[in-house]
């Protein structure tokens, strides 16, 4: 009988079209076999417990500069927390600027994150873009790059890209059967309800749901999906947040606009009544918490396939780095969420009846390989698949402490949260990079994964 490299024995292997109890073979960095009865030289007993494909985080920002500070995890410490989260891939972002482009900046991003213990891919951030740069979008495809991130909000910054900015980059992209994310907001809406609230609104965290409300979410995408049905862009939203915006998704969606949309966990189980606490500013984040009726749709969104992905926007700060200065606007925005992906949308989901089982596999898995251009090396528990797997034990208990988990961060969103569901084991191209409670990867095992 041959005898592979590993072999996970005895576990319910899940897959969005089912499950089965077999054991799974590794031979070097892919999947080798699935069947009964299988040697390894290395095994391990995953009896009672879910086999299911590594997770891809198609949304973090590490490292990233924000409001006169970065975010507190780099690509090593946040690819680490990843991995002891169940995480195998990320997609993180290139770093946009008004004077460098995408290219040089694709080139910058790939050194920094030369440190990561899983393998990662990169969004390029479109900062500045004006047509007669179009080369720009070809170089970067050559590099590996076909997913290209927009604005429609943060114009005060020099993020934001106009309609006629959209066109003509659509049009581009379209040629190179590249992909658009957008960041779906109207900015003239939120400038236009900032000048009306006043400065004593603005001193009080609760007004940012009022600043950011899920109108200017609907609107935006309601624009983005019609220029992209123009030109025939595939285009992905972002972090959809509300009722209001997964009805523009749909709507977009049922006239064959080739459009694509994810959420995050902190939509699917915050709420804007956070922001009445008294650290309700360790909570800010872009688009913004909405009222508990939208979480309802989300969830539904996910069950019947509405959205396409479930990503975390991971973009951490510390206590510290969230100090109030007075007003809701002079904050970094972003939350922590990379480790803690996989047993919230299990428990929350699955565990709760929201989701089916299978949804895990689709919508943390293959899902995000798809949209992205990864899939079948990655997001599958396919022969000949890179050997990404994690090991879920369903039964587990635990509560989430920022303490207790990885992420460089003092903060968790979830402080406190009883889950069930808890990563066992992570494999990263068929070397165990957590188990038995503890990081056992090596910086730099991730590699650069081009689209």
């Amino acid at each position: 009988m041959r005898a592979y490299d590993l072999v996970l024995r005895g576990g319910t292997l899940v897959t969005p079209q089912g499950t089965i109890q077999a054991d799974l073979a590794i031979e070097g960095e892919e999947i080798a076999a699935i069947g009964l009865d299988l040697s390894g030289r290395s095994e391990i007993d995953a009896s009672g417990k879910l086999v299911l494909p590594g997770v891809i985080d198609a949304h973090t920002h590490m490292a990233l500069p924000v409001a006169g500070t970065r975010s507190s995890d780099d690509f090593f410490t946040g690819t680490r927390a990843a991995a002891c989260g169940g995480v195998t891939t990320i997609v993180d972002f290139t770093v946009g600027t008004q004077e460098t482009s995408i290219p040089e900046e694709i080139e910058a991003r790939k050194e920094e994150a030369a440190s990561s213990v899983i393998d990662y891919a990169l969004h390029g951030e479109v900062v500045g873009w004006h047509p007669g740069n179009e080369a720009e979008f070809r170089d970067a495809v050559k590099l590996g790059i076909k997913t290209f991130k927009f604005y429609t909000a943060y114009a005060s910054s020099g993020r934001s890209s106009d309609s006629g900015v959209l066109y003509h980059a659509f049009g581009v992209l379209a040629d190179l059967d590249a992909v658009a994310l957008v960041h779906c907001e109207d900015d003239p809406i939120i400038d236009a309800i900032l000048q009306q609230i006043g400065s004593e609104a603005k001193g009080k965290m609760t007004s940012l749901a009022q600043a950011r409300p899920p109108i200017c979410e609907g609107a935006a995408i309601y624009q983005v999906a019609y220029l992209a049905e123009q030109v025939g862009v595939k285009v992905h939203i972002v972090h959809v947040s509300s009722e209001l915006g997964l009805t523009a998704v749909k709507r977009a969606k049922a006239r064959g606009v080739r459009l694509t949309a994810e959420t995050c966990p902190q939509y699917l189980l915050l709420t804007k009544e956070v922001y009445d606490r008294a650290d309700g500013h360790f909570f800010s984040a872009s688009p913004a918490l909405r009222e508990e009726g939208n979480q309802q749709a989300l969830w539904q969104g996910l069950s019947d396939g509405a959205l396409d992905l479930v990503a975390t926007d991971h973009c951490p700060f510390t206590r510290e780095q969230k100090t109030w200065k007075g007003s809701f606007l002079d904050l970094p925005y972003g939350l922590p969420g990379v480790e803690t992906l996989l047993p919230l949308l299990y428990s929350e989901g699955v565990g709760k009846g929201r989701l089916p089982l299978t949804a895990l596999p689709q919508l943390l898995s293959e899902g995000p390989a798809r949209v992205n251009g990864l899939y079948p090396r990655k997001g599958s528990l396919s022969i000949g698949s890179d050997a990404d797997i994690v090991i879920l034990d369903p039964e587990k208990e635990w509560t989430i402490h920022a303490k207790k988990l990885h992420m460089t961060t003092d903060f968790s969103p979830y402080e406190g949260k009883q889950v069930r569901g808890a990563v066992e084991a992570t494999i990263s191209r068929g070397r165990i990079v957590y188990a038995d409670g503890a990081f056992q990867g090596r910086e730099g095992w991730g590699r650069f994964i081009p689209f």
